[in-house]
């Protein structure tokens, strides 16, 4: 498939030069590529076509994790792809599972003249195969091709036409996989592209009259959650924290005054001394681990120690495509990367802090300038997903639904 490898290779590079911004886009693009792979990727007969599936996705998404390791919305949105592969071929394997059944009520009468000895082989094959598919769901191909070779005879009138249905089935039962799992990524693809809408329509039910807001930074969700609330003719006034270095606070607050918010820009430095005007604390996520920590936007933390200092509700709005389904302490997992010293210092005007002064190798200033912050669950209150409000508790539950055990580490 040498357009979909050529199409893989651009995404590849777009994420290693950070050309893609936000993870909803991130996520998006993902999905719309994995569903490319999965349709352009062909089988051969004798393959188990689940596993081939699962192999070409995770090939592939083991290239994109590696482009940009620390856009965990890469990595969600891949294993999410692989539950849907799983859950489908399971689903076929459990509707061939339940026709044999139906197909074995109905040649009672046969059984018992002597006419379908054999089948109950089948059956009992069957029926084991079905119950270990509680620790790892074998696909149909692997139920029909574990059955006895005597389990058949009975259903064979000649050799070549069993092979030609046998043939046909196995065609019929790959496109119907295919097709499912297609569809089923569809839907994930409208999922994400809904979700800031889905989160919005919440906003009601969370925010009241006269009440202060504080968020931090930019985030489209957040963008739309208060807009939301605010069509529906609640008055309330937001402070927002302007996120140095980048100062993504004052392009929200832009935006939160256009669309007629009341709005108060102050310095990231200044949070604990405004928290005790405010009512609750509201902020975008970069992802949520499996332990309900966040990954937010650089100063989230210092927000949150502040709000739990004066009792103030620490709400934190996540699509459920942020939500990752390993922790913080996995390996795999790189929880910030730093951005350029540019953002913080002048070089013209640091030149000399610059220099290599005491010949050690290294020059006398450093400077540091992370992305993002660590919020351990302790500190958050509630998380409004696309499916709801739920507490940090909940969180692991929530996101194992989404996710299977064998795909944690691709």
């Amino acid at each position: 498939m040498p357009d979909v490898q050529s199409m893989v290779l651009e995404f590849v590079n777009k994420l290693r030069k950070r050309k893609i911004e936000g993870s909803q886009a991130t996520a998006r693009c993902t999905v719309e590529l994995l569903r490319s792979v999965i349709s352009h990727h062909r089988v051969p007969h004798h393959a188990n076509q689940a596993s081939a599936l699962i192999d070409a996705v995770k090939a592939v998404g083991a290239q994109l994790v590696a482009a940009n390791p620390v856009e965990l919305a890469v990595g969600n949105v891949v294993r999410r792809v692989l539950h849907i592969i799983r859950e489908e071929d399971l689903s076929l394997a459990t509707a061939a599972v339940a026709g044999l059944d139906l197909l074995d009520a109905s040649d009672d009468d046969e059984d018992v003249n002597g006419k379908g000895i054999g089948y109950t082989a089948m059956s009992a094959a069957v029926v084991a195969a079905a119950a270990r598919s509680t620790l790892r769901p074998p696909s149909l191909q692997t139920l029909l091709e574990g059955t006895p070779e005597s389990a058949t005879v009975p259903y064979t009138s000649s050799s070549g036409a069993d092979s030609e249905s046998k043939t046909a089935d196995k065609s019929s039962i790959t496109r119907k996989l295919k097709h499912d799992v297609i569809e089923g990524v569809n839907q994930l693809i409208h999922e994400i592209a809904g979700c800031h809408e889905q989160i919005a329509e919440q906003a009601i039910e969370h925010i009241h009259q006269n009440e202060v807001i504080l968020t931090l930074g930019s985030s489209r969700t957040v963008l739309e959650f208060l807009c939301a609330a605010k069509e529906k003719k609640r008055s309330f006034r937001v402070f927002v924290a302007e996120g140095a270095p980048r100062y993504q606070g004052h392009l929200l607050a832009k935006e939160l005054v256009a669309r007629g918010l009341q709005t108060t820009v102050i310095t990231d430095s200044a949070v604990f001394a405004m928290i005790s005007r405010v009512n609750m604390v509201i902020i975008g996520a970069h992802a949520v681990m499996a332990n309900g920590g966040v990954i937010g936007p650089v100063g989230v933390n210092m927000a949150a120690l502040a709000a739990k200092k004066h009792a103030v509700p620490f709400v934190v709005l996540a699509g459920s495509h942020k939500l990752c389904p390993l922790y913080p302490h996995n390996p795999e997992v790189l929880l910030n990367e730093l951005r350029s010293p540019s953002e913080l210092l002048d070089f013209g005007e640091f030149s000399d802090c610059l220099d290599f002064g005491s010949g050690s190798g290294s020059p006398l200033l450093q400077v540091v300038n992370p992305t993002f912050d660590y919020v351990p669950p302790s500190l958050v209150s509630l998380f409004i997903t696309d499916t709801g409000g739920h507490i940090p508790s909940y969180m692991y539950r929530l996101i194992a639904d989404y996710y299977s055990a064998d795909d944690l580490v691709m």
